[in-house]
């Protein structure tokens, strides 16, 4: 079974890249009370990608578990033992919410996720960037109207037209939420179209299936 930093592909540096460790989801659990032992495992297509071990205590949790250098097949495997410290605040509405302190030297950042990596740490010590910060201006358009048509129960895909507004939602919202996803289908296509070349001419011009985009409103 592989342990922390084995079995990652090495290259672009996103935090979905990495095995993320929500001190949320664990306070969730129940597990977060000191004295609590446990494991707590990572898994992709049904089987255990890795493992770490946690210790509870008074305002700490101790995390223990293998690793070894990702850049090198083959490396040494170790056994890392460390504590991070919990922080607690309170909530407007009442009751706590807990944070990890970033055990990286020099942090100490009030976070709610750490990734590993050798050691687990916060997202800037180890660097990250979100997913979508990566993503091209075609693909983040594309996904911002699909978040929409998500919303509006429509058929996903940006090329199948608009739909019907849901019932109990407000006309004003629906005419909003179209305008938006317009908007955003329509960038997409158009980016798609410079990527590819495709600058002269119009959106209907580079697919006949996307001259709905011009007058869908």
């Amino acid at each position: 079974m592989g342990g922390i930093g084995s079995g990652r592909k090495s290259g672009k540096r996103c935090t979905d890249d990495m095995r993320a460790l929500d001190v949320r989801s664990i306070h969730r659990t129940g597990l977060l009370t000191p004295g609590s032992q446990f494991g707590w495992q990572w898994m992709c297509d049904g089987e255990v990608t890795g493992r770490i071990d946690l210790h509870v205590q008074m305002g700490e949790v101790v995390l223990s578990y293998r690793s070894r250098d990702r850049q090198h097949c083959g490396g040494e495997w170790e056994t890392l033992t460390y504590r991070v410290w919990l922080d607690w605040t309170s909530c407007g509405l009442g009751g706590r919410r807990v944070w990890w302190r970033c055990p990286s030297t020099c942090c100490g950042r009030r976070v709610a996720v750490l990734y590993g990596g050798r050691i687990f740490a916060c997202r800037s010590c180890n660097r990250l960037a979100y997913r979508c910060q990566r993503e091209a201006d075609d693909d983040r358009a594309a996904r911002r109207a699909e978040a929409i048509r998500k919303r509006l129960n429509w058929e996903p895909g940006i090329l199948n037209g608009g739909g019907l507004k849901p019932m109990g939602m407000h006309w004003r919202t629906f005419e909003r939420l179209q305008r938006e996803h317009d908007d955003h289908a329509k960038e997409s296509v158009s980016h798609m179209a410079a990527r590819f070349g495709c600058l002269q001419g119009t959106i209907g011009e580079i697919d006949p299936s996307l001259a709905w985009l011009h007058n869908w409103r």
